[in-house]
């Protein structure tokens, strides 16, 4: 583990630290460049993309403080310090998403329209985000010597390029988004068999096992009704003779 880069003077600089910064400016750059082509301002990338990303951190870090109260009870001080790790990512994926509705909807944008674009960014982000838990020895796995940061990092690399390659072709609003948290949901379900932090709640499951469980079968019934809504459309097209 290697949760200090180096420290420069009286400033420290953390790895976990380091890491979602590079992941944010990386996720950025990249959509940004996708945005040029698909003629939809750059402010508007940026701009959403920050206030996704702070909000995003502070609904990461409000869930596992809840999930953890007892522990921030007793240490209220260690609840500003990220430096040491700390963050939910369901947390931050309901939190981020509302916040980027919200921002799209006050801009009169098509909310899928910028979700379908970023969001296979935003795994390539996460997976360079778990390497920043590798070495911050946070996120470990059940069996000594097994890096299971590293598999989840792998496994989001996998969902990026998919993503990648679903984007590229041709799909319906919302599809791309979709496709995220179906292909998400179900590599944090695996994953969290070989994670030790979080106790089972039900079912011999852990509360991030039934949440993945709840937003893959939400996923795949709005990718399903998307699909049907499509072939609906065309068979109506073909029986008026378009």
């Amino acid at each position: 583990m290697h949760p200090i880069i180096c420290k420069i003077g009286l400033f420290t600089v953390y790895s976990y630290g380091l890491a979602l910064v590079l992941a944010f400016a990386l996720c950025v750059e990249l959509a940004s460049a996708r945005a040029k082509k698909e003629n939809i301002p750059a402010a508007i990338i940026s701009n959403f993309s920050f206030l996704v990303f702070v909000f995003g951190i502070i609904g990461a870090r409000l869930f596992y403080i809840i999930e953890n109260l007892g522990y921030y009870v007793k240490n209220p001080l260690e609840i500003i310090m990220l430096m040491h790790g700390g963050l939910s990512w369901f947390g931050g994926l309901f939190l981020g998403v509302l916040t980027g509705v919200v921002y799209l909807k006050k801009k009169k944008r098509a909310v899928y329209e910028i979700f379908d674009l970023l969001v296979p960014f935003l795994a390539l982000a996460q997976g360079i985000g778990r390497i920043g838990c590798l070495l911050n020895g946070c996120c470990f796995g059940k069996i000594p010597g097994i890096p299971i940061q590293i598999y989840s990092s792998l496994a989001l690399i996998l969902i990026f390029i998919i993503l990648r390659f679903l984007q590229d072709r041709p799909h319906k609003a919302g599809q791309i988004f979709f496709s995220y948290l179906l292909l998400y949901s179900a590599k944090r379900f695996i994953i969290e068999f070989w994670r030790l932090e979080h106790a089972p709640v039900f079912l011999g499951l852990t509360l991030f096992q039934v949440i993945s469980i709840a937003l893959f079968c939400f996923a795949l019934f709005k990718i399903i009704k998307s699909f049907s809504t499509a072939l609906s459309s065309r068979a109506s097209e073909a029986s008026r003779g378009i």
